[in-house]
């Protein structure tokens, strides 16, 4: 396979392109055949050995992919040849192939392509858990984001406009100023021709900010401290101008304030749970429209050192991504069928026409005409850990397959834990909200159920969508009309339906 390849220590410009074997997993592992694979700042800093994982010489840099999975370890059970999957594997993604442990690998949702795949994690996984996790930014307050146009920053600057704070985005040109605008910036600071902490002093009107997320340190950072309100927070993140700002302590102590570390990798495997949450949320606003990546351009393999030069030339705005193929549709994930149909058989890739064709029902006539006909597919979702520890909560019901992860390790097929079927049942009204979109009624009410079964466990990590058509529309005494709805909820990673269920809602117009 062809490869980037870091044979000794030093700048963009000593990398090789060449012919490198081929990787073969292990028992924890996957191989992925590399469709995309982001640049990231951490690139730069390993192929120097300035970074704190120093893989051994030869090796290719590269850190985020996404792609499909080419095989699987023997112990891999929740992982599939064929399954489009974003990956951090660290290093080794500037490649036609990868080796990355199995739980360092994530479905692809159906909706994302594999550029959007490749650059989602590092940037907005790390500026999502910064505001939320660390500062525990609040609606309302104010937050300066310095290299508010970087990959992290404009993550930082959608994020903070999402969570409903007022944003200052700091940046070195007006172009990419301007970028920081367009993501929804308030206010913009160019730091090189104004005066940082007078500025932020104007714009708060003397108060200071009450978070700020720094990705550049070096002679900024000092400005910045100066320039916090009472009790705020500051968010260390990198360093990618340069020097490690040193702090007076006596500032921190005057402001009231505390100074947190942001390492997302680590906090990605020590806190698994809220991890994977934060990327359920993320997929959710990715999904809904509220934040989207800027590509900044798209290189090929053999340009890749092109792309780490102007990274480290402070060049990029947003994410730069490296294109290794072009991006597969055959894979599993895509050429999944009906639940209840015939897998044994190889089909074309379905295209959800009744989504797309989807009606709103305005009557109580429009409901009977699609009696017999499919509402379509609804989205996917991911049932995540958190999810199913929610509902356990909630019910009082903590079977140990539901919530000893540990246990569920050494236990349970793929080592992952089970949701309970109730749960499973309850997702129906959230995923057929979509699918039967109800205009001008006086009420619409989840009923009950006629028909329940559980085919198959839905495992934790696993996504979720809805097949449902209307089966019958029965008249009621009171006026309003009850519809029995056939539901087939379908995992990304399971051949059987995870539930079928005939639904009863009732609606009045």
């Amino acid at each position: 396979m062809k490869a980037i390849i870091c044979e000794s220590y030093g700048l963009p410009d000593s990398l090789v392109y060449k012919e490198v074997a081929n990787p073969t997993p292990g028992e924890k592992e996957v191989i992925i055949e590399v469709a995309a694979c982001a640049v990231n700042f951490p690139d730069v800093l390993i192929i120097q050995n300035k970074y704190q994982f120093k893989p051994e010489l030869p090796f290719s840099p590269g850190g985020e992919v996404s792609g499909v999975i080419k095989s699987v370890g023997s112990q891999v059970k929740h992982l599939q040849v064929g399954q489009r999957v974003l990956a951090l594997c660290g290093w080794g993604g500037f490649a036609e192939e990868v080796k990355v442990a199995a739980d360092r690998v994530f479905p692809i949702p159906p909706f994302m392509d594999d550029v959007t795949a490749a650059s989602t994690l590092y940037t907005f996984g790390t500026s999502y858990f910064a505001l939320k996790n660390r500062a525990q930014l609040k609606s309302g307050e104010t937050l300066l984001v310095l290299g508010a146009s970087g990959g992290v920053g404009l993550a930082a600057v959608e994020l903070g406009k999402v969570m409903g704070a007022t944003l200052i985005a700091a940046a070195s040109t007006v172009d990419k100023l301007n970028s920081c605008h367009e993501k929804g910036a308030d206010y913009l600071i160019n730091y090189e021709t104004e005066d940082l902490k007078e500025r932020v002093k104007e714009l708060t009107k003397g108060k200071g900010v009450d978070v700020v997320i720094d990705v550049v340190g070096d002679k900024y950072a000092e400005p910045a401290l100066r320039s916090m309100a009472w009790k705020g927070r500051y968010l260390v993140v990198g360093f990618a101008a340069g020097e490690i700002p040193k702090f007076p302590l006596n500032l921190i102590l005057l402001k009231g304030c505390s100074v947190m570390g942001v390492f997302w990798g680590r906090f990605s495997t020590e806190e698994v749970q809220a991890s994977q949450q934060n990327l359920m949320e993320l997929v959710g606003m990715i999904q809904a429209g509220k934040i989207s990546q800027h590509i900044h351009q798209l290189y090929s393999l053999e340009e890749s050192p092109k792309a780490l030069q102007e990274m480290m030339d402070r060049k990029v705005v947003g994410k730069a991504v490296v294109v290794v193929r072009e991006e597969k549709r055959e894979t599993r994930s895509e050429n999944l069928d009906l639940p209840h149909a015939s897998r044994s058989k190889r089909q074309e890739p379905r295209t959800d026409k009744a989504n797309e064709e989807k009606r709103v029902f305005q009557s109580v006539g429009d409901l009977r005409e699609a009696v017999g006909t499919s509402l379509g597919v609804s989205d996917w979702v991911l049932v995540s850990q958190d999810l199913i520890h929610q509902f356990a909560e909630t019910t009082d019901d903590k079977q140990w397959i539901h919530v000893d992860t540990e246990k569920a390790q050494m236990m349970l097929p793929g080592g992952k834990n089970i949701a309970h079927g109730y749960l499973t049942l309850s997702l129906i009204p959230k995923l057929l909200y979509g699918l039967l979109p109800l205009e001008g009624v006086q009420m619409a009410l989840n009923y009950g159920t006629e028909k329940v079964r559980f085919p198959a466990p839905l495992y934790s990590g696993d996504s979720i969508r809805l097949h449902a058509s209307i089966i019958k529309v029965e008249d009621r005494p009171d006026g309003a009309v009850s519809l029995h709805i056939q539901a087939t909820m379908e995992a990304q990673n399971s051949e059987k339906p995870v539930c079928v269920a005939e639904i009863i809602t009732i609606v009045r117009f």
